[in-house]
């Protein structure tokens, strides 16, 4: 007997913005092996007869190392139970959906992907900052900004010369070095960026600026992570768009 798995994103946080897919597979799964930033309303849904396995993932703090999440899902699916990876966001955006995907199909494991609501569209909208507007944005680029160094990859020269809007996820600890990297390769250190705490929940709260004060601002208001941050000429529309901290 054989089980499954539902790689379900949970969203960025209001349980407003759950999928009626996402709420039905919580209220009667098995096993829920969630993540740190699934709100507790959400959590909240998980019926009394599942068993719930802690994954969550914050900063250098992890729960189980990604193997063992693997082996858990692959374990609980063998042995015939209904299991929920619960992660905040889509599973498919800087979520290891992916990978945890690729763990399935190679053991043999039946799976089903349910997306969620990204942070990366849905915190800047509850700020009032469309990502793309087709004055002064066609294109947006989401960047994990959890590394900064040149390990992580990102191509900063290239970053710098967009005009689009560029969203980082999971960079708030580095900030500094996030603007530092996009003036020195050319960016204008007057870009209009704001950096967005507690996404879509009632807590939260938004500071914007120029690149070159930005973190100046964060600091003075208290903001704490979690918090994306949104590069672009967009930011200025927050002065009209703001609805939802109003």
């Amino acid at each position: 007997m054989s089980g499954c798995v539902f790689l379900v994103g949970a969203g960025p946080g209001d349980p407003g913005l759950l999928t009626l897919k996402a709420a039905a597979l919580i209220e009667t799964a098995d096993v829920i092996a969630i993540d740190a930033l699934v709100s507790d309303e959400i959590a909240a849904l998980i019926p009394e007869g599942a068993r719930v396995v802690s994954v969550g993932k914050r900063a250098s703090a992890h729960t189980l190392p990604q193997n063992e999440i693997n082996a858990l899902l692959v374990d609980e699916a063998r042995s015939g139970k209904r299991v929920v990876r619960l992660k905040g966001g889509d599973p498919f955006v800087f979520g290891r959906g992916g990978e945890e995907a690729q763990e399935l199909a190679a053991a043999g494991v039946s799976f089903q992907i349910v997306p969620g609501i990204s942070s990366s569209v849905a915190g800047p909208a509850y700020a009032g900052i469309p990502v793309t507007h087709r004055s002064c944005a066609t294109s947006l680029t989401v960047v994990t900004a959890h590394e900064c160094d040149g390990s992580s990859g990102i191509k900063w020269p290239a970053l710098a010369k967009l005009d689009g809007t560029i969203v980082f996820l999971m960079g708030f600890a580095n900030l500094g070095l996030i603007t530092t990297n996009l003036i020195s390769h050319g960016m204008s250190p007057d870009k209009p960026i704001a950096v967005v705490s507690h996404a879509t929940r009632p807590e939260q709260k938004t500071v914007s600026a120029t690149l070159e004060t930005i973190e100046i601002a964060v600091a003075a208001a208290g903001l704490e992570p979690p918090a994306l941050i949104v590069v672009g000429e967009v930011v200025a529309l927050r002065d009209t768009l703001n609805w939802f901290e109003h």
